[in-house]
């Protein structure tokens, strides 16, 4: 990704920002997920100011490119050939559309338990090769009120801050230029960064997204609901790496999560 012609640097840059008008403004003329694109890039502006003073001329002042892709995926990036290089993430079209489904099965599971047990079926068989069906029953009435709807986009920010704010991380950690020549196969095709990563490097972009989350006011409960998700799933879609390292102990992880926000409540993080 470093080695590409400036060109494409501009060009990415004025694509992400003409689909963030375009989604501020479709946004609002959708019936149904107020939440998409438009709002993971305020979310990963929003990342962009809390980091650290020392590392916020590392991150692109906005972090978030769009790929139409419809396998969910998250990618840290990085442009060169300018003054400042371009560091943020490509988030794939398969991420907003898993996120929105992951968290309105979640609040739907709040009025009829089981609900998010048997998506979780159905997520598992994706292989992200085409579009995320829909949710079983996701047009009835009662799944599809306001208070629903609440719940759905508080998850859904919950989720998209803290996944930013750990693959942002990345880039200020040092991962990313330890690791950006073997984020691509022999083919071009793309590597998960999290396969990549030792154990003890993920932990520290873990709590480093959650730091970065909860400034933010975004809570754990979407992201554990996210990993749990992917931890019940029998057999794992290849795209779940890019949330979740293979081997990730998802319990372990919670209770840090649960640790970290208790530290940042009473002010120690």
């Amino acid at each position: 990704m470093s080695r590409q012609k400036p060109i494409n640097c501009l060009l990415f840059f004025i694509f992400a920002f003409l689909l963030f008008q375009l989604n501020a403004q479709s946004d609002e003329q959708i019936p149904r997920y107020k939440t998409g694109f438009a709002t993971v890039v305020k979310i990963g502006a929003d990342i962009q100011k809390v980091i650290d003073e020392k590392y916020k001329d590392v991150i692109n002042e906005i972090p978030v490119f769009l790929e139409t892709d419809l396998m969910p995926s998250i990618k840290p990036v990085e442009y060169t050939g300018t003054n400042q290089p371009m560091r943020a993430v490509f988030i794939s079209a398969g991420f907003i559309d898993l996120i929105n489904l992951v968290s309105h099965a979640k609040a739907i599971d709040s009025i009829q338990k089981g609900y998010f047990e048997k998506y979780i079926l159905i997520l598992s068989k994706e292989s992200g090769k085409k579009e995320l069906a829909p949710l079983s029953e996701g047009n009835t009435e009662k799944f599809n009120t306001e208070s629903i709807y609440n719940t759905q986009r508080s998850y859904f920010n919950q989720m998209a801050g803290m996944v930013l704010g750990i693959e942002l991380s990345h880039h200020y950690l040092g991962h990313f230029k330890k690791y950006k020549d073997k984020l691509e196969d022999s083919s071009g095709n793309p590597i998960p960064i999290n396969d990549l990563l030792t154990p003890t490097e993920w932990e520290e972009s873990m709590r480093e997204g959650a730091r970065v989350a909860l400034n933010c006011g975004y809570g754990i409960d979407g992201i554990k609901a996210l990993y749990d998700a992917i931890a019940k799933m029998k057999e794992r879609p290849s795209w779940t790496s890019y949330f979740l390292p293979k081997n990730a102990k998802v319990d372990k992880i919670k209770k840090e999560l649960e640790k970290l926000e208790k530290k940042f409540f009473a002010g120690d993080l």
